[in-house]
């Protein structure tokens, strides 16, 4: 791990962006734990670009879709917790890029392709997935859960070695 240079504002503002992206996915897997109508079918079959057929096919059967739901709500929840709390934070900085790879392929911002499921805006190659995978990569790379998490507990002697 080696010591940390960074100066006081990039701590904070590394620290900060991974307890808020920790935030946003911790909220969307609750949100949708506390929705009992809640499910992914809808959003499964209106995938598109190349990988649509794939997550359709996944929403064709009711079995894998509840199996899809449970990963996806309890990933979210798993994951965003454990950013917020810099626990195991780079595995989950890198289950959170798989997870929003998924969104990404199942929905890409393309020219001339439209969805069912409302936009929160007008996308060409570069949407909120995106912007937040690139993001978690940053988190990844900066381990921040070494300065202000539990990972600076939990590892204590393998950074003082370093």
């Amino acid at each position: 791990m080696g010591k940390f240079n960074y100066s006081i504002a990039q701590t904070i503002f590394l620290i900060l962006l991974r307890i808020v992206i920790g935030w946003h996915l911790l909220y969307e897997g609750l949100a949708k734990l506390l929705n009992p109508s809640w499910s992914s079918e809808l959003y499964l079959m209106d995938s598109g670009g190349i990988f649509a057929r794939f997550f359709q096919s996944l929403a064709s059967n009711p079995d894998i879709v509840n199996i899809v739901d449970f990963l996806n709500i309890w990933g979210l929840i798993l994951i965003g917790s454990a950013l917020i709390l810099g626990l195991l934070a780079r595995p989950a900085s890198i289950a959170g890029i798989v997870l929003l790879a998924l969104y990404y392929l199942s929905h890409p911002p393309l020219l001339f392709h439209s969805y069912n499921m409302p936009a929160e805006g007008n996308y060409f190659i570069v949407d909120k997935n995106l912007v937040e995978l690139v993001s978690l990569c940053i988190v990844y790379l900066f381990p921040t859960g070494f300065i202000a998490g539990l990972d600076r507990i939990i590892f204590r002697n393998k950074i003082d070695k370093n």
